[in-house]
């Protein structure tokens, strides 16, 4: 009686042994395929969209394969190659067939004849970096630019220009872990959140 009660209780641990094993490699499974497929964590690397994000921010990036719809205000990651080899993280200004237009006297950046509101870059934008303007936006296509403008390669420079959106890892939708804040070299809890 005892032998068969024995026999029972080991195949009660291992069905939960089992079951236990089961569900770790599913979950596990789960994460990856989320990883890969749906979103992923991509860390901010330099001061080009100071104020907004800082050097050693960690982002939540919604796949472009979901997202790709782009429109002014979007935080995308993209990666070009010819240009910077490390994907980097910018600004939607225009989308395709939209005219873009830069006062770099004034620092205002115009899109098809309207002065953007942009409440937030860190200062105007005086630098140009070869991009001739005014230029319209190719189909399949965004403008992009970084908040800290005096301190960011973008689109204004001739070697990335207009982005190709196949370019585009896609949109940044959450911020998960703060890097130090270039002003006070502190990293600040209360920035973590969905990206506006």
């Amino acid at each position: 009686m005892r032998e068969k009660q024995q026999e029972e209780n080991k195949k009660e641990n291992s069905r939960e042994l089992y079951e236990w094993v089961q569900a770790l490699v599913g979950s596990v499974l789960t994460v990856v395929l989320v990883f890969t497929f749906v979103i992923r964590l991509i860390g901010v690397d330099g001061h080009s969209m100071v104020p907004t994000l800082q050097d050693g921010d960690r982002l939540l990036v919604l796949n472009s394969m979901l997202y790709s719809d782009y429109k002014y205000g979007d935080i995308v990651v993209l990666r070009k190659e010819a240009f910077l080899e490390e994907p980097i993280v910018k600004r939607v200004i225009a989308t395709e067939g939209q005219t873009v237009d830069i006062d770099f006297d004034a620092g205002v950046v115009y899109v098809d004849g309207q002065a953007l509101e942009e409440d937030y870059i860190n200062e105007p934008t005086y630098l140009e970096e070869g991009t001739e303007f005014p230029l319209t936006v190719p189909e399949g296509s965004i403008f992009v630019m970084g908040d800290n403008r005096n301190r960011s390669s973008d689109s204004r420079d001739s070697r990335l220009g207009t982005v190709d959106t196949r370019y585009v890892i896609g949109k940044a939708v959450f911020l998960a872990f703060p890097g130090a804040n270039e002003a006070t070299g502190k990293k600040e809890l209360s920035r973590i959140g969905v990206i506006a």
